[in-house]
């Protein structure tokens, strides 16, 4: 089931050097023309006639393998029988593998036969099953030989290759995926009559067992896989092949920590600065991409695994999530655009059975004028205007003129029958609540600031819709009619029966209506400013915006002071009673109260209206209920308990720009397809499932993403690669209906350690979180945090169990490279606002907001927020003359542990939603005094950092400026604490240094020490 199309020669992978040779008694040659597995017998993807057949280490003309299916199209299951390519660690019964320190890194060719020396300027010497004409020794079924029979030195045994860049050794790299030869010697199929000597292999019995190999050890898949999916021009150029492992011993491919306690303490004995941190922040694993070069960029979509269990059984051992993370429209940097492609007459070319999207991983055939889908193996015609002759390598002619075919991520313009109604124009409603908490905060104030300013900058110009409604104990509609010189308002006081006057001018087209938009902007604070009103009808505001905007769908922007308290929707206080803490019934306090706001929800998702809310208030607003609202439509919540503007004005400021000029997406619905025997079982985040498969989201930008978990609906795969294409159908601002198409192939294997060593801890946490905040909302915080730790125990004490027999593991506790801040993003998330503690710890509203951001969350910011960066900054403020390499050395994090915090020093934390600026008791006066002016003495809470007109304070905000832009999506706030400023110091950073032992939390190490003793337990 390769990719190559038909006539392209085979990729000539790296050798698996054989330096024995041994052969059954009757040598006999090989024959291409026999029925074996993995061949062309195969219903899913054929193997194109002109390229060399693919063979397995049986001959296909002795007899084949037992199969366990009676269906002779299926290939069969890797068998323990065949010799191990790429994993280390086996189990067989016989001979054991001698001693890390006993193998020889590189072998010489066996006695009596010359070494073979490639051509000049070969690169690489195709395996011997790769090649038709190389003679390869049968391995007859049943007993294995008693006798060994060495070929003639004259036989054509491939020999390492001379070239240095490739035989160079790697020790303490893992063959990326299986089916990949590596350099470890291949083991020969017969056993050798010699005795091992110190330094030998002993090889494998080859017992021909229908069964598959045993816990731990790995039957490599037919060597169909080991092509992979490459790229075109890596077809054309063996030397860009992907990268095969180093020599495989039997050393340890683990990381470990020595877990020992000190008698009679409770100290957990580890060294904290031998602990994995994250400091880097979030790196993508980056060996999938070399594999499939064609695929995607991480950035749109990640897998927790790269490697794909292929039966029900290895997916029950794996323990952690399965799934994928998809953030659709993710900020590419500058010259990486997704490319648009209008194939305009042609029509968009998909398969007509799974409506897969023509994609890199497609086959063309019978001359060009047939593509084979990758997803179902449908053969489908390729119409007229997309014919091209293919060349004699099997490509198409015009390849490189067709992003489709070899760029994973693609978007498309889509044709008219892709719509149901003609593109909306991009529509901003505004309900804002004018009560006297509002108008005392200063809210409105910022609010029309704001919007005003960004009136220039508002995407889908001169098509863009407006509109305005305000509200307290009445509602109050605006008509802005571009003929009128100033906005005329109405006011509705029938809250149980509201309705819309004049419907037709109360939405109007901002380009035709600037100059009263504006006038209104402008004088709507001081509209307002006497308003004594403490009421909140905004379940009926709620519903008046509703009917104005039902016509053309938008994005619903709240801004929401108090609790709602008149009309529809009204809410009470909850949360007082402790005695619900703690007890079954405490998790409908994280639920809305009220059924009218998921039923408007749904109202509004069927209408294409998206819900943002902004949330201010010093009192309770029941974000748990405001926010379902958001939830439900793909928005957000945005939330400034006890807001006042003069302190987190620019944070609103900031935020609101942002919502308002990022490019949105606008009526749009996303599916993700998978190859046959997977599919996607449930999905997380903030959307409405419209079917079993299809997300309804309202409005999409490139803060959002969604998580999704997978299962396999077979109890074993046959195929040795599955793809993925999720698909996002939109409207972009400029009226255009797109879709929006990320492709990416991942290899199926049958080894567990695999799909550890491919594991993916970032898009693992963002499915992780996404479970745990929904379980908060089904039953106790502390039901949520005891799931958490039991799966993360029983992956860890899965992958121990693969090596607990071939290693003395002791007190060590062992992970996988892939996954060693496994432990430490579980404690982040333990301590994390959405699940930590009880009542006493965080305020109802504040963890509802932010289980709702976290929900939305990308990959990067999540981690950031579970893992914050802790910097020194005091150094680099009192250098005489800064240079950038000294900005880029302050800018190296330290460990989230208070032993860091020098009380000579000064520090910036920072979560990715505020800065917490940390001044050391004993630091320099003159560092307070440059950034702090005359307040340098006064207690920090009432001190707002501005900037003085110094070098030192110019420098520190010149470091703000440079961590906010590096992500832009929230603007952090800057807090300041003083060394001994208890409470405040204890609140916002001491606390939230996760990796201390504070409040009755755990610290790190006693967390791994408690994850370790469970790990050991049965």
């Amino acid at each position: 089931m390769g990719t190559e199309n038909p006539g392209r020669p085979n990729f000539p992978m790296r050798p698996s050097f054989t330096p024995f040779a041994s052969a059954p008694p009757t040598v006999r040659p090989f024959s291409p023309s026999g029925p074996g597995t993995g061949s062309e017998s195969s219903n899913f993807r054929p193997i194109p006639p002109g390229a060399p057949p693919t063979m397995t280490p049986f001959s296909a003309a002795g007899p084949s393998p037992p199969v366990r299916f009676s269906d002779p199209s299926v290939p069969s299951a890797p068998i323990a029988s065949v010799p191990p390519s790429g994993a280390p660690y086996q189990r067989f019964p016989t001979p054991p593998f001698p001693s890390a320190a006993q193998a020889p890194p590189n072998r010489a060719p066996p006695m009596g036969q010359p070494p073979f020396q490639p051509p000049a300027g070969q690169i690489s010497v195709p395996p011997p099953f790769f090649r038709p004409q190389t003679q390869v020794l049968p391995v007859p079924m049943g007993s294995p030989p008693q006798n060994a029979n060495f070929p003639p030195s004259s036989m054509n045994v491939p020999q390492p290759p001379t070239d240095s860049s490739l035989s160079g050794p790697r020790p303490n790299f893992q063959p990326p995926f299986p089916g990949y030869p590596s350099k470890q010697p291949a083991v020969s199929q017969a056993p050798s009559p010699f005795p091992a000597q110190q330094g030998s292999f002993m090889p494998p019995p080859a017992s021909p067992s229908p069964f598959p190999s045993q816990q731990g050890s790995y039957g490599p898949p037919p060597v169909s896989a080991t092509l992979g999916y490459q790229s075109r021009d890596q077809m054309q150029h063996p030397g860009s092949a992907p990268p095969t492992g180093g020599v495989q011993r039997l050393t340890e491919d683990f990381s470990s920590l020595s877990v020992q306690s000190i008698p009679g303490t409770n100290d957990p004995g580890l060294d904290n600065r031998s602990l994995p941190r994250p400091l880097d922040g979030d790196v993508v694993p980056s060996s999938f991409l070399e594999m499939y070069p064609m695929n995607c960029d991480p950035r749109y979509l990640r897998l927790t695994t790269a490697a794909i269990p292929n039966s029900q059984s290895l997916v029950a051992r794996w323990h952690l999530p399965l799934g994928a993370v998809v953030c659709p429209l993710a900020e590419a940097p500058e010259g990486e655009e997704v490319p648009v492609i209008n194939f305009a007459s042609t029509g968009i070319i998909r398969c007509r059975r799974c409506r897969t999207y023509v994609n890199p991983y497609v086959t063309f055939t019978d001359a060009g004028r047939k593509w084979r889908c990758n997803i179902c193996s449908l053969l489908n015609d390729v119409p007229g205007e997309y014919f091209a002759n293919l060349d004699a390598t099997g490509r198409r002619i015009d390849l490189d003129q067709r992003p489709e075919l070899i760029k994973g991520s693609v978007e498309f313009v889509a044709p008219t029958e892709y719509m149901v109604r003609p593109p909306m124009p991009p529509l901003y409603f505004f309900l804002i609540d004018v009560s006297i908490s509002a108008v005392r905060s200063g809210m409105i104030e910022v609010v029309a600031e704001t919007i005003r300013s960004c009136l220039d900058e508002l995407p889908g110009f001169p098509r863009t819709q407006i509109g305005f409604i305000t509200y307290d104990s009445t509602v109050h509609f605006y008509n802005m009619k571009s003929s009128l010189t100033q906005p005329q308002m109405m006011v509705v006081s029938d809250l149980d029966d509201i309705f819309v006057p004049l419907p037709d001018d109360l939405l109007v087209n901002f380009s035709e209506s600037r100059n009263v938009v504006e006038t209104f902007l402008d004088s709507l604070p001081s509209m307002f400013q006497d308003n004594v009103n403490v009421e909140s009808a905004f379940g009926p505001a709620l519903k008046a915006a509703f009917m104005v905007m039902s016509q053309l769908g938008g994005k619903l922007l709240i801004f929401q002071n108090s609790l709602p308290s008149l009309g529809v929707g009204r809410l009470k206080l909850r949360g007082d009673d402790l005695r619900v803490y703690g007890t079954d019934e405490e998790h409908i306090l994280r639920l809305p109260e009220d059924p009218f706001y998921k039923q408007m929800a749904a109202d509004l998702t069927k209408y294409q209206i998206g819900v943002n809310i902004y949330a201010f208030s010093d009192k309770y607003t029941d974000i748990a209920s405001l926010g379902t609202l958001a939830k439900y439509t793909g928005g957000q919540v945005y939330y400034y308990p006890s807001f006042r503007s003069g302190i987190h004005g620019d944070k609103l400021r900031h935020e609101l720009a942002r919502d308002l000029t990022r490019e949105t997406a606008w009526e749009a619905v996303m599916r993700i397809r998978c190859g046959k025997g997977i599919r996607f079982t449930s999905y997380h985040g903030n959307f409405m499932l419209r079917s079993t498969d299809l997300l309804a989201l309202p409005t999409v930008d490139c803060d959002k993403a969604y998580a999704m978990q997978l299962s396999l609906e077979e109890t074993l795969l046959t195929t040795q690669t599955v793809y993925f294409q999720v698909a996002l159908l939109y409207t972009a601002s400029c009226g255009e209906r797109r879709i929006r198409v990320y492709t990416a192939a991942a290899p199926v294997v049958t080894d567990l350690g695999e799909m550890y060593r491919q594991a993916d801890t970032g898009a693992i946490f963002s499915l992780f979180s996404r479970l745990a905040i929904e379980k908060t909302l089904t039953g106790k915080l502390e039901d949520a945090r005891n799931s958490l730790q039991l799966m993360l125990v029983k992956a860890l004490r899965e992958y121990r169990n693969l090596y607990s027999v071939q290693h003395r593991l002791g007190a060590r506790m062992i992970y996988p490279e892939s996954l060693k801040f496994l432990c430490l993003y579980g404690l982040a998330l333990f301590k994390s606002v959405p699940l930590k503690g009880g009542y006493a710890d965080v305020q109802l509203d504040e963890r509802c907001a932010a289980g709702f951001t976290m929900m939305a969350l990308p990959v990067k910011k999540l981690l950031k927020l579970l893992y914050p960066s802790l910097i020194r900054i005091d150094e680099y403020l009192l250098k005489p003359s800064a240079q950038a390499d000294d900005f880029k050395n302050i800018m190296k994090r330290l460990p989230l542990v208070s032993e860091n915090l020098d009380s000579r020093g000064l520090y910036i934390y920072d979560d990715g939603f505020r800065f917490v600026i940390w001044f050391g008791r004993m630091v320099s006066p003159d560092i307070a005094k440059n950034l702090l002016g005359p307040d340098f003495a006064a207690e920090l809470s009432r001190v707002t950092l501005t900037e003085h007109d110094n070098e030192m304070s110019r420098r520190l905000m010149k470091i703000l400026k440079k961590l906010r832009e590096s992500d832009p999506s929230y603007y952090q706030l800057p807090y300041l604490v003083r060394q001994g400023e208890q409470p405040r110091e204890g609140l916002l950073l001491l606390v939230n240094l996760i990796e201390d032992q504070m409040g009755g939390t755990t610290g790190y190490a006693n967390w791994i020490t408690l994850i370790h003793r469970q790990v050991q337990q049965n």
